[in-house]
């Protein structure tokens, strides 16, 4: 079932793109960064930093790689000139593959975790399958083993790592065995990781694994590492789909609540809306940047968390 946007409401929901995005660039509390799900691939690495400050974004998220290739100095100079905070940038490590192939990975992150440090990046991110052709408990002992040792790596440069848990049923299903996928169980699983492990949480994983407001009050500011965005239609579990995701404030989540609830921990870092499958493959990277913003701001100006 796809998702149920008539091309005329669309219309009508960016016909004030036009207008100037305002987005709060203090050096702290909360901000929006621009995430790729936004722009296509038509806004590759720097020009993607450039897009977001042009439009009023007050972060963007990190492409680590890209990044790199561009050097330490001139990434950290195009973020102070373009006035950008980081929201996250991935995990450069394969955890769930053969032994040989993960240990390679890990030969890279202490690099990696340098640059990401130096150019104001203290946020890694890895996505947890919530099913595997593995037995879980097989699965979970190699998992923790590895994400401990990777934890440990980042903790040298001040880094935290944070997991997304996928909460559909079309992800839970997929495979044999099924994993971690309840926020509260993800969060135990970081906690045994290490002190600087916690979650990437993201508001439609959240939602679709019946995850509560109380439930990111007792993970606290800690264990909260990063923010996704985005809105759903109502649905049933089985007809949901990872591509058909809403502008945030479109649909039936509570964002409200849940933006409270972070503003309850002291959470003060970045928010990326990733609505995939919701911008037309023919948006131009600015105009779907724009929309973005706009929405995920009404959202969170409706929570009072920014003014």
């Amino acid at each position: 079932m796809q998702n149920p946007i008539h091309r005329r409401s669309f219309l009508k929901s960016t016909a004030a793109l036009a207008l100037p995005a305002i987005a709060p660039a203090a050096a702290t509390g909360m901000f929006v960064s621009l995430n790729g799900t936004l722009v296509g691939n038509k806004a590759p690495w720097p020009d993607f930093a450039r897009l977001a400050a042009r439009v009023g974004y007050g972060g963007t998220d990190l492409s680590l790689a890209p990044a790199m290739k561009e050097g330490l100095d001139a990434t950290r100079e195009l973020l102070t000139e373009l006035k950008l905070r980081t929201a996250f940038c991935s995990l450069p490590v394969n955890a769930t593959r053969d032994e040989d192939t993960f240990q390679k990975s890990m030969e890279a992150l202490p690099a990696a975790a340098k640059f990401a440090a130096g150019v104001g990046c203290n946020r890694m991110v890895a996505v947890v399958s919530p099913s595997s052709p593995t037995p879980k408990e097989e699965l979970r002992k190699t998992l923790l083993a590895r994400y401990t040792a990777v934890g440990k790596v980042l903790a040298d440069y001040n880094v935290r790592l944070g997991f997304e848990f996928l909460g559909p049923l079309q992800f839970r299903t997929r495979a044999p065995h099924e994993f971690i996928w309840r926020m509260n169980e993800m969060l135990e699983f970081a906690k045994e990781c290490g002190p600087n492990v916690g979650l990437l949480l993201d508001a439609w994983h959240w939602h679709h694994a019946g995850a509560t407001v109380a439930d990111i009050v007792a993970a606290g500011k800690s264990r909260i590492v990063t923010i996704h965005v985005s809105d759903c239609a109502k649905m049933a579990p089985e007809d949901v789909r990872d591509n058909q995701r809403l502008m945030p404030g479109e649909g039936i989540i509570d964002l409200v609540g849940f933006f409270r609830a972070l503003k309850q921990i002291g959470y003060e870092d970045g928010v990326s809306p990733e609505p995939i499958g919701r911008v037309p493959p023919e948006m131009s990277a600015e105009d779907g940047a724009k929309l973005g913003l706009q929405t995920t701001l009404a959202v969170m100006r409706k929570a009072g968390v920014i003014a």
